[in-house]
């Protein structure tokens, strides 16, 4: 691994509007390789920490950026925006207007990635991983596998760090990046090797004018595919399967997955804790990995690994070695022999179904702000809540559908007064599981799921220290 040559985009001029996790890295890196960046946030707080990281840099690479708003992009090269900050829909951002009537291209910073790697002479090669749910989980076993096998590998993207943060590798170096369809609307050339979409369910409609608009953008992952590529999908939802039927007849090699067995049978498939590939046990499947919905991220991860070849009794041991996630369904404490699972990275009902599908009894935690539908389509998981206890914003809406299906609950408001209520219910009614799977996303009251993951696991602590709970340390 080595950094990029610094004159790979000398005398082309970039456009950085939003200065987050994805915007920094952006401009740091487009100037440090020879650009002129003019980049700008409308959060002066987002500009302070730019003009604190540009002090940092040589003079000459300070003297490529600058720090204004946009009156007009004409003489761009491209304009790296923000993955929230639409450039089409519900409604596009005035500066992706004044791009549009500059003809200036809406690039993601994994396409620039892909343009620098190439440029600066490297073959490394790109895995592509999407999908709404098990992205992450998906992304950072596949770079877990190929680096236990002693490949150079350098994973980002969505799941961070940015892609424009990640090092030069060398030709037999492998890029695993998590894939969201906003960046995935914003490529150009990227080519994967080896691309997967692992499931489609309704999530950022407003963006994609509909699920067909969601699909068509998650199906970019394929884009520029051949014959000499692999193409990797789930076939446990009607959409998928519908996608991976029209990718059979096309030239790219295309294997499908599933969390277990179906009909007709996935050419991988998870089954009784280990992956099977035409009635053949292939490998066993990690404890870091629970349920049908882990099994299906290992058979992709599994699928592009051996693609990429990596030996498949190497891939065995990645699998087994693999640690997990923070907040992906994760044992953070134990008390009185209770469970608290942190699940908090499961924003939408879907990914909440997926946790709640692993156990027989649960204490549920859920809420916060609700995606559109609800909890309405995890009622068949219902009779495994023993109770529930909601916070956040639209804990009256996921109320309302609990209240319909005879689903007891308590509406706690926050999460500081629903661990400690949801571990008396555990003790009181022999259940093994607090789960904090909220199934909303996070806004109303956290910077993220990382950090209501991150209080879910101090808040679990303390209840295992005495002390805090006398002095009153969780304030």
């Amino acid at each position: 691994m080595t950094t990029f040559p610094p004159t790979l985009f000398a005398g082309q001029h970039y456009a950085v509007l939003g200065l987050g996790r994805n915007g920094l890295p952006a401009v740091l890196a487009l100037a440090q390789m020879g650009a002129n960046v003019q980049a700008w946030d409308d959060g002066e707080a987002a500009r302070a920490a730019l003009a604190q990281q540009v002090a940092a840099l040589p003079d000459e690479v300070q003297s490529r950026i600058s720090c204004a708003p946009f009156n007009a992009l004409t003489g761009f090269d491209g304009l790296v925006l923000s993955p929230g900050i639409p450039h089409v829909l519900p409604k596009p951002h005035p500066v992706a207007l004044l791009a549009q009537q500059a003809d200036v291209p809406v690039l993601s910073d994994a396409e620039l990635l892909f343009q620098a790697v190439r440029r600066a002479g490297s073959k490394a090669r790109f895995a592509g991983i999407t999908g709404t749910n098990g992205k992450s989980t998906t992304t950072t076993l596949l770079a877990h596998i190929l680096a236990q096998a002693g490949l150079p590998v350098a994973a980002g993207g969505n799941l961070g760090p940015a892609a424009l943060a990640l090092p030069l590798l060398p030709d037999n170096g492998v890029y695993v990046l998590e894939m969201s369809s906003y960046m995935l609307e914003r490529l150009d050339t990227l080519h994967f090797t080896a691309a997967c979409l692992l499931n489609l369910t309704p999530d950022h409609l407003d963006r994609h004018a509909g699920m067909p608009g969601y699909a068509k953008a998650k199906l970019r992952v394929f884009t520029h595919q051949t014959a000499d590529d692999l193409a990797v999908i789930g076939v446990e939802d009607d959409f998928c399967r519908a996608i991976a039927s029209t990718l059979r007849t096309t030239d790219t090699p295309c294997i499908t997955i599933a969390g277990a067995p179906t009909h007709p049978a996935a050419d991988l498939y998870g089954q009784d804790g280990s992956l099977w590939r035409n009635g053949q046990k292939l490998a066993d499947i990690g404890p870091a990995l629970p349920g049908s919905h882990n099994a299906q991220n290992a058979a992709a991860a599994f699928a592009m690994a051996e693609f990429l070849g990596v030996p498949a009794a190497a891939i065995a041991s990645g699998l087994t070695s693999f640690p997990g996630l923070p907040h992906r369904q994760k044992i953070v404490a134990t008390q009185n022999g209770i469970a608290f699972v942190d699940d908090s990275k499961a924003t939408n009902a879907d990914a909440a179904s997926r946790a709640l599908g692993c156990y027989e009894k649960v204490i549920w935690i859920a809420g916060g702000m609700a995606k559109d539908g609800g909890i309405a389509s995890l009622v068949p998981y219902f009779p495994r809540i023993e109770h529930s206890f909601l916070i956040g914003r639209d804990a009256p809406q996921l109320a309302e559908t609990l209240s319909a299906h005879n689903v007891p609950y308590t509406i706690v408001e926050t999460l500081d007064r629903a661990v400690p209520a949801a571990f008396a219910q555990a003790v009181a009614s022999a259940t093994p599981v607090v789960l904090l799977s909220p199934a909303c996303a996070s806004f109303d009251q956290f910077t993220g799921f990382e950090a209501r993951g991150q209080r879910f696991q101090a808040l679990a602590a303390d209840l295992a220290d005495p002390h805090a709970a006398q002095t009153g340390k969780n304030g």
